[in-house]
């Protein structure tokens, strides 16, 4: 009989531990490696803030990548000058151009270099919202926090003559009315707000264009009824924009639209202290109007002296299709008053003595909006 041999079954096992201790080692280092790198990426590299506050930054002449880094760290823009020097390395960045950027610091290591280099504008666009109840000059700076335009160069665009001109012939809605001298800024309430996209490099024009286009749309929809209404379009945007910022509730609205017209059919002033706001140009909410504001005549103060029965000059604000919607087909109601508690609920009176006896109240129960 073949005598069996037992020896090398045995003696294969300590190779094969061998073998498996150094895969354990390999697939650890390999391990180590990549949590490296997703933490490298992930924190190092990522935003130093979750929320959009745009600084300009400037490169200067000469500049290198490395010196770059470091005021980009100092300013506090980046979160490690260490991660920053790897990742240029990584990426062979050689240089960035000269010049002041617009650089926000909610994006990460990677777009802003990309932003440096110029490689970023070409890459990605820039979304712009634009929200109900702002006016011409938070729209401004809203495009100014988004693009490389300036706050001034969008005023100075929307207030010169040749320019409002050749928008007046080409958008049916806008009229020789919004060229009235009383009027502070010609397309306040005509650019709708909405949400854009944009290219990086886009020139003010083109925001313009776009926002009445999308004006054009909406008021489209509705022009017949524009056309049989007692009131130009002018006038029912000045309303709109009224509403918009007297009403915060959808359902509410045509209410507050047949309060205005009753007070305007009737030959009151409308009364309403967003317009007075606007007038002396203190922003809703910063503190309350003084008794010589509301008693000085302005073409936009609907409190003041000779403004019984009529409009304000112009809107205040741009406005949502349901503020619009409100000013052409109203509640019929016999209500004169109303006024917002703190919740923004809106209390309906008709007569002066019922008015009164809701403030009372809501002062009383605490419920009184005072700035």
């Amino acid at each position: 009989m073949e005598k069996v041999e037992m020896l090398d079954f045995e003696e294969n096992k300590p190779v094969k531990k061998k073998k498996l201790k150094k895969w354990v080692k390999i697939l650890m280092f390999f391990i180590i490696i990549i949590s490296f790198l997703i933490i490298f990426y992930t924190f190092f590299l990522s935003p130093v803030s979750r929320k959009s506050k745009t600084v300009l930054f400037t490169v200067d002449s000469g500049s290198s990548v490395y010196s770059v880094g470091k005021k980009l760290k100092d300013k506090n823009i980046i979160r490690s000058y260490y991660a920053y020097k790897v990742y240029v390395k990584l990426k062979n960045v050689k240089g960035y151009k000269a010049g002041i950027y617009k650089i926000d610091k909610s994006y990460d290591t990677n777009t802003i270099i990309k932003i440096l280099s110029g490689k970023y504008y070409k890459d990605k666009g820039v979304t712009i919202t634009f929200k109900e109840g702002k006016n011409i000059l938070g729209v401004a700076k809203e495009i100014a926090s988004k693009t490389n335009i300036t706050q001034s160069e969008v005023l100075e665009k929307i207030s010169n003559e040749e320019y409002i001109n050749s928008l007046i012939d080409t958008y049916w809605f806008l009229t020789d009315d919004i060229k009235n001298k009383d009027i502070y800024y010609p397309l306040e309430g005509y650019l709708f707000p909405d949400t854009y996209s944009f290219k990086e490099d886009v020139k003010i024009e083109d925001i313009i264009k776009t926002m009445l286009d999308q004006t054009n749309k909406v008021f489209s929809k509705y022009k017949a009824q524009i056309d049989s209404s007692n009131y130009s379009i002018h006038e029912l945007s000045s309303l709109a924009s009224i509403i918009e910022k007297e009403g915060i509730y959808d359902n509410d609205r045509k209410k507050i639209a047949s309060v205005f017209y009753n007070r305007l059919n009737s030959g009151m002033s409308l009364g309403s202290d967003v317009t007075t706001y606007y007038a002396f140009k203190v922003d809703l909410g910063k503190r309350d109007l003084t008794k010589e504001e509301i008693n000085t005549y302005n073409p936009y103060n609907t409190r003041g002296p000779l403004m019984n029965g009529k409009l304000p000059v112009g809107p205040i604000c741009n406005f949502g299709e349901s503020s619009f919607i409100a000013a052409l087909t109203p509640e019929s109601t016999d209500y004169y008053y109303f006024v917002a508690d703190k919740s923004g609920k809106t209390h309906f009176t008709k007569t002066y003595e019922e008015h009164q006896k809701i403030i009372k109240e809501l002062k009383a129960a605490n419920n009184w909006l005072e700035f």
